[in-house]
């Protein structure tokens, strides 16, 4: 039965996507639509993934209002922290990592200068992500 459920993790784990999101969740409670705007996923994608994690057993969640809020569960079976740990070792120096965890810090910075954490709130740092990064490809052009 132990390698089923070893199995079973690898599988979950060998998507970009959820190791994204799984990662970005160890830094802090994000909701559906923060995620979003840091990875630049769909809503769809980054819900059906997080299902996945918390059905897992690596999440908890938390409604607020209409805002669905995810975090690493505070204890997790010795396996998931086993993986965790590994993940942490062979990322810590990953460009995509590093990539997610600037962009998660720009995101808490837009929000605390909004002060809110909504859909709208979402698609104005997603326009200011895009005029930032058409900005640095222009510098870079001009090099």
């Amino acid at each position: 039965m132990f390698m089923r459920e070893v199995l079973d993790l690898i599988k979950l784990l060998s998507d970009q996507s959820r190791l994204r999101i799984l990662l970005l969740l160890t830094k802090k409670e994000l909701c559906v639509c923060q995620i979003m705007g840091v990875l630049n996923m769909s809503q769809p994608l980054v819900s059906r993934n997080l299902s996945l994690l918390l059905k897992a057993g690596f999440l908890k969640d938390r409604r607020d209002g209409k805002l669905m809020f995810y975090k690493i569960k505070k204890v997790l079976p010795g396996k998931h922290q086993q993986f965790l740990a590994l993940l942490h070792e062979l990322l810590k120096d990953d460009t995509t990592l590093k990539k997610d965890l600037r962009s998660l810090g720009e995101c808490t910075e837009f929000q605390k200068q909004t002060g809110r954490c909504d859909m709208e709130t979402l698609k104005a740092f997603m326009r200011y992500k895009k005029r930032k990064s058409a900005d640095r490809n222009k510098k870079e052009r001009e090099k």
